[in-house]
């Protein structure tokens, strides 16, 4: 059974490296003579220009800014909002919910407006606040689950202790948040990787693009012509930062949410 989930996990990865090392012919037909392997799309992508790093450069830089800007912003919101009771807080968490929800689609042409007014097209650091706005309902609302699985004895104890609320926040509950911060941090962060219309509006200088734009002007020989080995060897490289990341979240996100609880 493990061995099927991960089959049906890898198997679109594998399949866009096999795509990626295969010659265009190959694609089409499979038991054509000769070597049919390889690694022309790779340079076809990589001898770009702007080069194939710089558009991984600047979705690494929005996706981490985002990251940060959202996690900032939703932890103490997620906190506050733990705090209340009765109605008011199942409103906002009504609200919220209603927010992660909302078609984003219908957003595009504000925001479009907002970019022109206040100038900020063709700036990546402005592109994870619009970003950051879309993500933050749905990171509150996971923090706030969190928040609400830590013992309570825990911060009653700390505010015996003399600490204040950064204090506790500090030292106390955000140690024990470390798995849920990972993975909050890491949908946002694959969230804004991915996320293609407004960059697209935003973003219209060829040095400034994120890798789905890139990508998706990645053109063949001529109009009649899809180069699917270019677009798969795009892919397998656009993934290489994503693995890392979760290769490196691995170890808080499987680690437990109560370590250093208050023990009976």
């Amino acid at each position: 059974m493990r061995l099927l989930v991960l089959l049906w996990s890898l198997g679109p990865l594998l399949w866009q490296l096999r795509t990626s090392l295969l010659r265009p012919e190959a694609l089409v037909a499979p038991l054509l003579e000769g070597n049919p392997w390889t690694l022309a799309n790779y340079r076809l992508v990589l001898s770009g220009d702007p080069p194939f790093w710089r558009y991984l450069g600047n979705s690494t830089l929005v996706a981490l800014v985002t990251t940060l800007l959202t996690l900032l912003l939703a932890v103490p919101c997620a906190y506050g909002l733990q705090q209340q009771r009765g109605l008011l807080r199942w409103g906002v968490g009504l609200g919220l919910v209603g927010a992660a929800m909302f078609p984003t689609v219908l957003l595009f042409l504000a925001l479009l407006e907002i970019a022109r007014s206040f100038g900020l097209a063709n700036d990546l650091l402005a592109l994870s606040l619009p970003y950051a706005g879309l993500s933050l309902p749905l990171a509150v609302l996971l923090l706030r689950a969190a928040f609400a699985d830590l013992p309570v004895e825990l911060e009653d104890a700390a505010r015996l202790e003399g600490l204040g609320l950064g204090q506790r926040l500090r030292h106390v509950l955000l140690p024990l948040l470390g798995p849920a911060l990972a993975s909050t941090g890491i949908l946002v962060f694959l969230a804004s990787w991915n996320e293609y219309a407004i960059a697209l509006t935003w973003i219209s200088r060829n040095d400034l693009l994120t890798l789905p734009i890139a990508i998706a002007r990645i053109g063949g020989g001529s109009v009649f012509t899809i180069p699917y080995g270019a677009f798969a060897a795009a892919t397998v490289l656009g993934s290489l930062p994503l693995l890392l990341l979760v290769l490196l979240a691995q170890r808080p996100i499987v680690s437990g949410l109560t370590r250093g609880a208050v023990k009976g």
